[in-house]
Formats: structure tokens, sequence, C-alpha cells
């Protein structure tokens, strides 16, 4: 099967393993420890049941929506994923072009290959991800770099003071290869995917982290930089660190990795303009919920008081939908791009993104949605009057 044919998330997954070493793939599609929570994000909103609706007027639909002072053409955002410029050439600076082309916002991961400037300039005004580091004069240059790039919106992720224990990336070598025999054998992962190693790891360079070059040593491996993030992500964050942000940025702030409603309470009272239900995609602490069974208790303990997205599991407009339902006003695409960029670059991405808005459409009209903007609980079968 190849691109042209690609009908689910599940095809670009294949085309994405078929494409990219081992090392990279396992990063991508695994998470930490035996990987239930990574599960649960899939299962649980595929055992979610939508409210058919039938003899409705759904002559006209409108699946766009307005978030943070924008207009989406759907309820949906590519959100950051990390090293994404080594699954494709300059792979943020695609999925930026493509998300643009779409009509939805792209978030740049603090980790991603591309540094803010060039995402930037691929397609204006992308979204940026904050990781707090301990050198806080670095963060506010950070912040300074993404703001004089014309980022409008800051994703603050919360839920990585540590890096979770991946198994898939220590047997795959992520985490683990250092010296010349790690570099061997990542040599030998390259070779055997031809295609990758000319578009990305020949054509691809630089394959320095774009936002963190300056603060990162010499690194030669992927191992080296995991090193550097276990030693310099922040474990002291708290809600205190937030005035620092503020004072920092102009724009938005969402807060990303919400699970708990206590969480979201103190993330209202600290005045954020949203957040994002995550788990991280299950590649931190595995075993806690799913977000879309974490979403509804959040969602009622925002109450309204600022937007709620969500992210994890999220496999198809159906999902869209169903998140809408349950109380997100948007969701975060992660892993579902990830394989589409690996599996060809922009045009994939491009790809993706029309095949969630025609499944969301068809999805709005089998349940009499008319307008996304007005998605709520009665769209799901669970607890329908």
């Amino acid at each position: 099967m190849g691109l042209a044919r690609a009908a689910s998330v599940d095809d670009y997954r294949a085309l994405a393993r078929r494409r990219l070493p081992r090392v990279l793939f396992d990063y991508i599609d695994g998470g930490s420890y035996a990987e239930a929570t990574l599960r649960r994000n899939v299962d649980d909103l595929a055992a979610l049941a939508l409210r058919q609706r039938v003899m409705r007027d759904m002559s006209a639909i409108d699946p766009a929506v307005e978030l943070f002072g924008e207009r989406l053409s759907m309820p949906l955002a590519l959100g950051p994923v990390g090293f994404a410029g080594m699954y494709a050439r300059r792979g943020e600076a695609q999925a930026a072009r493509a998300a643009r082309a779409a009509g939805v916002p792209f978030c740049l991961s603090t980790v991603g290959i591309c540094g803010i400037e060039e995402a930037a300039a691929a397609a204006p005004a992308p979204w940026f991800q904050l990781y707090m580091i301990k050198d806080r004069g670095y963060v506010r240059e950070l912040l300074r770099r993404a703001g004089a790039a014309g980022s409008r919106v800051l994703l603050f992720t919360v839920d990585l003071p540590t890096p979770g224990a991946r198994y898939r990336d220590l047997r795959s070598g992520m985490m683990s290869q250092k010296g010349p025999a790690g570099r061997l054998r990542q040599a030998i992962d390259g070779l055997a995917h031809p295609g990758w190693l000319v578009d990305v790891y020949l054509r691809g360079r630089p394959h320095s982290f774009g936002n963190l070059a300056a603060a990162l040593p010499r690194t030669q491996s992927f191992a080296d930089a995991w090193d550097w993030i276990r030693a310099n992500f922040d474990r002291s964050v708290t809600w205190a660190d937030l005035d620092f942000v503020r004072a920092n940025w102009a724009g938005p702030i969402v807060v990303k990795g919400i699970l708990d409603p206590a969480d979201a309470r103190a993330a209202v009272a600290a005045g954020v303009d949203g957040l994002v239900v995550s788990n991280h995609g299950g590649r931190q602490l595995d075993g806690a919920p799913s977000s879309i069974r974490a979403l509804p208790a959040v969602a009622e303990a925002v109450d309204g008081r600022c937007a709620v997205l969500m992210d994890g599991g999220v496999r198809s407009g159906l999902d869209v939908l169903k998140a809408l339902g349950a109380g997100a006003r948007a969701v975060m695409l992660g892993r579902a791009w990830a394989y589409a960029v690996a599996a060809g670059g922009e045009t994939g991405v491009a790809k993706l993104l029309a095949t969630f808005r025609a499944e969301l459409e068809t999805a709005m009209v089998l349940t009499g949605c008319a307008r996304a903007a007005d998605a709520g609980p009665h769209l799901l079968a669970e607890g329908a009057a």
C-alpha cells in the first residue's frame, strides 16, 4: 500500500513503520512502561458511543470553531511532537505548511528539529510549546524568540518534569546507545531504510534541536540528548512559575498535561487561557486514566472559565466529535500527524487532515450536529435523554 491508498491513521502508521529506522518508529509509537495508558487512550475513545439522529436538516453544516481569537476550519490542531524533523526532511516545517493550508494551528515542540524561526517562515504564527528548563534566562530568550517569530499561543507542557521509563526506547537504543558500538547499530538501522537515509539523514540537515541548540552540549546520540533533558528539565515548577511565564509572554497561555479536576481548578485560579487534558500520549505515568475518561470531570471543574482541549488516542474525525461531546472545545493530534509526516511529508499530513475533516463532517450529519461550536453531551449515547 502506498500513500495514495492510505485511508486511516492505521494506514499511515504502517507506512511510517516501513519507512523509518526502528529507533525512530518506536519513539513515535511507544509509551511508558507496559503501555497500559497508551492503549486506554485509543480503546476508551473507541468504546464511546455517538447518538445517531435522523430526519434533521443537515444541508448546511459548519465544522469551524473560534479558539484564542483564531478561527479554525475545524476543532483540531497539530500538537507538539518532538524530533519530527527526523521523521521527514524538516518535518516540522512540512507539517506547519499542511496545517496552514487546512486552516488549523500547528504547535512547534521545544525539542523539534526545526527552530521556531524556521517553522514560522514555513507557515506564519505557529503556536509554541514550552518545557521549563532550569536556566530561566534561556527560557526567557526562547519566549522572546517565539514572540518575535509571530507566535501568539503558548502551550506550557507541565507533565514532563522527568521522562517516563519508555521500554521501547531503551530496547531500540533511543535512550541507551552511546559510544562507537551504539552509533554503529544506529548506522546499520539507517542503512536498512535507504529512502529515509537519503531524504532525511543526508538531505535534512542540520539535525540539532533548533530551539535548544545554544543550550545543548554537542551531542553524539539521542541518548546524550536525553541525558541533558533529564538533568535540565525543571522538577521544581509550581503554579507560581506561571507569573514568570506571563511576564515574558504577551499572548494566550495554555497549560498542557491536566488530568485531575483539582489541577484544572488550580489552572483556572492561576489565570490560564486554556488547558489540554492530556497524559502525554501515554508516555509518562503509565496506569493514569485515558484523556477521554478524564475529560468530562475536568470540563465540569473548569465550568467554561477557560478553553478545554484534549489529546491522546484521537485517530479519526469521529473521535474529534466524541471529544467535543465529552467537553472539549478542540482536540490536538500527536501520533496521527507524526505517522503521516513520516509516511509522506507535507502531502501525507494534508491528506490526513482532509480525511479528518471529511470524517468529522459525516459524523456531524449523522448525529444531527449542524455546528461544531454547538457540540456537547447531547451527542453521546451514554447518558443521553
